[in-house]
């Protein structure tokens, strides 16, 4: 089934039917990626796990070279804007529709992209996180007896 609410619904949706046909979650390709990436990070020492960690958060916060293209790119375009129009009208407006085509593609996929990346740092940060947490969590009376 189709779904216009998101990633979120969709994976939602896909669990559920996971469900409904009898099957183990961990056959959802998602969750196996998820699994894979929380087994190599517990093989890794907690002080280079912090590490990554620190990483990450670079990742996830850097401004990165997208959203420079996405505010700037227009800036150019303007400051070029006498030269562009005389080459692109030149040659008729084939070239211009080409043009604004090429660059608002190109302009899409990179956003896109960059978001996903952004919340795939996320993903690694919550998992680092979570390890680091179980591995500092202190015993309990509980666990002694």
């Amino acid at each position: 089934m189709f779904a216009t609410r998101g990633d979120a619904h969709r994976f939602y949706l896909k669990l559920k039917t996971t469900l409904n046909k009898d099957q183990q979650f961990i056959s959802i390709q998602e969750l196996a990626e998820i699994d894979e990436i929380q087994k190599f990070y517990s093989t890794i020492d907690d002080r280079m796990l912090k590490k990554i960690y620190y990483r990450m958060i670079k990742e996830k916060n850097g401004s990165g070279i997208i959203p420079i293209l996405v505010s700037s790119g227009p800036l150019i375009l303007l400051v070029f804007s006498n030269q562009l129009q005389k080459f692109l009208f030149n040659y008729g407006g084939l070239i211009v529709i080409g043009f604004s085509f090429i660059y608002i593609l190109l302009l899409t996929i990179s956003v896109i992209l960059h978001f996903h990346e952004k919340a795939w740092a996320a993903v690694h940060i919550e998992i680092i996180q979570d390890i680091l947490k179980e591995r500092n969590k202190p015993l309990s009376s509980e666990s002694i007896s």
